[in-house]
């Protein structure tokens, strides 16, 4: 147990709490900065799996971007300065590693960037969820980008 108000206790990872308060922000950054800004929804098939693919996600990560777990269990990611292709990128880098490490785990994924799917964090938000539900139409790992509005 962290005993951090911020972290999932399970996964270390930072909680619901704090990516519904940073999204809205992060966008407005990306927008003010002018530099795109993705949003990732990783679901997987097992959540047993959740603390594995907490560390291969920190492990992953830049520090500049942010991994969250939602309370229903899915992961949340804010990557800074990365266009749709990056949040791919990274995507599929997580699963490799899952993969050389012999996990099974089936890894579904939903991709929105900011500004070329939408303009604003709950529009973001929404085309990643939607992209994620198409991604689990598949009985393997997928990674489906969301189409732009």
């Amino acid at each position: 147990m962290t005993g951090d108000p911020l972290r999932d206790d399970e996964t270390g990872l930072l909680n619901e709490a704090y990516f519904r308060a940073a999204l809205p922000n992060r966008v407005a950054t990306a927008r003010r900065v002018l530099r795109p800004i993705s949003v990732v929804l990783v679901l997987l098939d097992d959540q047993t799996a959740a603390r594995q693919v907490a560390f291969g996600l920190l492990d992953t990560l830049r520090e500049s971007d942010s991994a969250c777990r939602l309370d229903d269990g899915r992961i949340a990611l804010v990557l800074e300065d990365t266009p749709e292709n990056g949040a791919v990128w990274t995507m599929e880098r997580m699963r490799r590693l899952l993969a050389d490490q012999g996990s099974s785990v089936i890894v579904w994924a939903g991709v929105a960037s900011y500004p070329a799917h939408a303009l604003e964090a709950a529009d973001l938000l929404r085309l990643a969820e939607q992209a994620l539900v198409d991604a689990t139409q598949w009985d393997q790992s997928r990674i489906e980008v969301a189409l732009p509005e």
